[in-house]
């Protein structure tokens, strides 16, 4: 007896594996959602399917493919998009090399610097910086990673026919990275939104500005769509965009506060009281959300590089 689909979702529970949401559209949903631990997404077509990124590393990403072959068999990932070059996006690409890995052109750039050296350049690191980045990262082996970037890009639209199913890909980046595309399946109302939705857990704008991941808020709160699978977190709805968009504003505001009356990014980040964003996971993010609204506040700042914000990162998560 084939198991119905979801009428809303709701009803989609938030546990590890392959969800059917629509006809030809699934989610792979991984829990907890905190650092590393994102979600994928697969459109089955006729005769071939397109896989909406890979996992942090091989293991995780190979029990992904394997829990998928019921769905693939007859229909292989003949297609992958990569929403943007955070390593828990892209680092599995060497499985499924033999597809064709698409990803904008700003992030096929960014996997340049991003990939496996840099985690393990963290993880390296001595004080709270490395104790907080082998504590979030502990569960995942990137020695036997091999870099597979996208072998074709695009600047702001591309649409893809799987197999008869319309797939329009958008960069709406830069916002959480330099780009972050969204695939949006228009027949079937399904939307993955990679990293530009974090349900549950707290946003963090590597890229920025904050501006403009508003506006891309404002872009996918415009489509028709029923389903959203976020990069981090339960699928969701149009609820859960503003959420993230209610999140980044009330940071907007209360950064710009601090940055008035000349207050450092550092003493800022300090001084802001989460209040109803205290329940989010990750709080400590806080830390690269202040930078990125200065950033954007005085474009001649100079940029804290990634080890220093996982210092701060670490900091307020309470590791020493």
């Amino acid at each position: 007896m084939r198991t119905p689909l979801p009428l809303t979702p709701q009803d989609i529970p938030y546990v590890k594996g392959r969800h059917q949401i629509t006809e030809n559209c699934a989610a792979w949903l991984v829990p907890d959602g905190t650092w590393g631990w994102s979600n994928a997404g697969l459109i089955t077509g006729d005769g071939e399917s397109l896989l909406v990124d890979t996992f942090f590393d091989l293991r995780t990403t190979k029990e992904m493919l394997d829990g998928l072959t019921g769905s693939t068999a007859g229909r292989p990932i003949t297609k992958v998009v990569n929403t943007h070059a955070n390593g828990d996006h892209w680092f599995g690409n060497q499985l499924v090399a033999d597809a064709e890995i698409i990803a904008s052109e700003p992030t096929a750039e960014e996997m340049r610097t991003n990939g496996p050296d840099m985690i393990g350049g963290l993880l390296r690191q001595p004080g709270a910086t490395g104790k907080f980045a082998r504590h979030i990262f502990a569960a995942f082996d990137f020695d036997s990673i091999t870099a597979t970037p996208a072998n074709r890009t695009f600047a702001d639209e591309l649409t893809i026919d799987v197999g008869g199913i319309r797939v329009e890909v958008s960069n709406l980046g830069p916002a959480h990275t330099a780009g972050d595309s969204v695939v949006l399946v228009p027949d079937e109302g399904v939307l993955y939104a990679g990293d530009l939705l974090f349900i549950g857990g707290t946003p963090i704008t590597w890229a920025g500005p904050v501006s403009h991941w508003i506006e891309a808020c404002d872009r996918m709160l415009a489509m028709d769509v029923r389903f959203i699978v976020p990069g981090h977190g339960p699928v969701t709805d149009k609820d859960g965009v503003r959420a993230v968009r209610d999140y980044l504003e009330w940071v907007r505001a209360e950064a710009a506060q601090r940055h008035e009356r000349g207050m450092t990014p550092e003493d800022a980040m300090r001084d802001i009281s989460l209040g109803r964003f205290a329940e989010l996971d990750e709080s400590g993010r806080i830390a690269q959300n202040v930078l990125a609204v200065y950033y954007e506040l005085d474009p001649m700042m100079e940029r804290v590089d990634t080890r220093e914000v996982f210092r701060r990162i670490a900091e307020l998560e309470g590791f020493s």
